[in-house]
């Protein structure tokens, strides 16, 4: 199982080649975040030849943009999802295993402003941590307001009666998907992004037999067989379920979730906040990441969705109006360093209800009359769990041979246990001595990208030769997660970016400009102006 891993193995003229070599494979997975990446790494570890499709970038979608919690969901233990919760808590405790560099155990403390909260809180989230068995982070516990106020630094005092303290986990998505990306090439697999799939071919019974799909830097087109293929496209299931069948009922609304990324001193300690009860019901966290901190999310049903969702002026509003209700210190519009847009893939409701916030985040596979496999639906933390199942389901359907999945206790590339998050190269966990070498090799890398961040030259060059980077945007938003830390500033890196990008991969200065113009279009979004737009430009 696996192969001899080098430079070459990740670079895309060796991945491309291997597209010519295999005639058939035994698994073509549409889609490059969490799900498909699920599916595509459970299949390589059962020894199916297994190519991964994804039209623009690993997590280009939703699974960069989410809140940043590896959980088991209180919300849903709330609503009393229990099957979910338990299975979202074991998945958990494996991936703190699995990719410790990346996931690691976050206390949460729920501020209590009501006589009746830290009681109540209280043995609900020891309801949490007994769902969660031997794979528990910690106990629950009351805490005092005195204690509160200490390790809430910024919370309001008035009215606090005290908090409840609980453990969950707390990761780096895209970074999480990359990594998995190289799991999956190391283990054998063929990963390609980039590449579009524009068509599903038949074989003379009309069953879907393998797909048509372009490289998007060459424009060459090429026809894939295979015995099984699945779609794992996240919002965009519909459009591929259309090649299957035109006409077809729409399997997923979105539900639109918005961040905002603050300056740490908003929550100047270790922990994070969840305020279990908002305005309409809704969950929001603010949540230290990376030395900012991350405060969301917000539940909008849209009717439409594109590959960059913006921020509506009302999920803004709603964040600062419920922040500042807990905030001695309250965010405005001009403290936002970032602001990112997320749509999540959920169930179209069939009875009309708007209410996206009480559907079930479990996760739903369907197989159609061509025996195309779609998945849809989850969450992040049972990424691995939607992987399994759904290779089971093509096993069950006969379209490949029985194995047992072996990514439970499966290392994900990086995986090194680390406590000292004080240099931002954590990241790169086992990786790491490599990356410093390569600054030893050529000091200049060991330069920042900007005066004003941490990030360095080298992991650049890194994320070109290591971490599949394509663009200018691949890197900024994805590999090095700049654009969701501070907007302005990766927008002052682009063309540095771009520059060392054009090196590595043998591109034009023209290449350059126009990668500087394509990433400052997208990275606009991004950056939240001091003013609501007006509502014209929303519409």
């Amino acid at each position: 199982m696996g192969k001899q891993v080098t430079e070459r193995s990740f670079q895309r003229e060796t991945l491309i080649q291997q597209l010519t070599s295999q005639p058939t494979w035994d698994l073509i997975v549409i889609g490059g975040g969490a799900t498909g990446l699920g599916v595509a790494l459970d299949g390589i570890s059962r020894g199916y030849k297994t190519l991964l499709l994804e039209q623009v970038d690993y997590a280009k979608g939703t699974s960069s943009r989410s809140t940043k919690l590896v959980h088991g969901g209180v919300r849903y233990l709330a609503q009393g999802d229990i099957g979910l919760v338990r299975e979202a808590l074991y998945e958990r405790g494996l991936l703190l295993k699995n990719a410790p560099h990346l996931v690691k155990n976050q206390d949460f403390i729920i501020p209590n402003y009501e006589w009746w909260g830290g009681a109540f809180y209280t043995i609900g989230l020891t309801m949490y941590d007994l769902l969660a068995g031997k794979l528990s982070l910690g106990a629950s516990k009351y805490l005092n307001k005195k204690e509160t106020v200490r390790r809430l630094g910024n919370i309001k005092t008035d009215g606090l009666r005290g908090g409840v303290l609980y453990h969950d986990g707390q990761f780096d998505d895209a970074r999480l998907a990359v990594n998995l990306a190289q799991t999956a090439i190391e283990q054998g697999g063929t990963l390609l992004n980039h590449f579009e799939v524009r068509n599903l071919l038949k074989d003379a019974q009309g069953k879907v037999a393998g797909v048509v799909a372009a490289d998007q830097e060459t424009g060459r087109v090429y026809e894939l067989t295979a015995k099984a293929v699945v779609n794992a496209t996240g919002i965009f299931v519909d459009e591929i379920l259309q090649m299957d069948q035109p006409g077809a009922k729409k399997l997923v609304r979105p539900s639109q979730g918005v961040h905002i990324v603050l300056d740490k001193s908003f929550l100047p300690g270790n922990d994070a906040i969840m305020i279990p009860k908002t305005d309409d019901g809704r969950v929001l966290f603010a949540v230290p990441w990376h030395e900012r901190v991350v405060l969301g999310t917000t539940d909008t049903p849209l009717n439409e969705y594109s590959q960059e969702p913006q921020a509506l002026e009302e999920e803004i509003d709603f964040i600062l109006r419920t922040a500042a209700r807990y905030l001695a210190r309250p965010p405005k519009r001009s403290d936002a360093l970032s602001v990112f847009a997320g749509l999540r893939p959920l169930a179209a409701p069939q009875d009309g209800s708007e209410k996206t916030k009480e559907i079930s985040r479990s996760h739903k596979i369907l197989v159609s009359d061509a025996v195309l496999i779609t998945i849809t639906g989850g969450k992040w933390t049972t990424y691995r769990r939607m992987g399994q199942d759904t290779v089971d389901k093509a096993i069950a359907l006969g379209k490949l041979p029985k194995a047992k999945s072996q990514t439970a206790h499966m290392p994900i590339h990086g995986a090194l246990a680390t406590t000292d998050r004080s240099n931002h190269l954590y990241v790169y966990g086992s990786d790491q001595p490599a990356l410093q070498q390569l600054i030893a090799t050529e000091p200049s890398l060991g330069e920042k990208l900007d005066p004003t961040l941490e990030f360095l030259k080298a992991e650049v060059v890194w994320a070109a030769r290591y971490e599949l980077a394509r663009t200018v945007e691949d890197v900024l938003a994805r590999r090095v997660r700049v654009l969701f830390l501070d907007a302005q500033a990766a927008i002052r890196m682009a063309p540095e970016v771009a520059a060392l990008l054009a090196r590595e991969l043998g591109h034009d200065a023209r290449w350059e400009q126009e990668q500087v113009a394509a990433f400052g279009k997208v990275a606009q979004h991004y950056v939240l102006q001091s003013q609501p737009r007006p509502v014209a430009e929303e519409s």
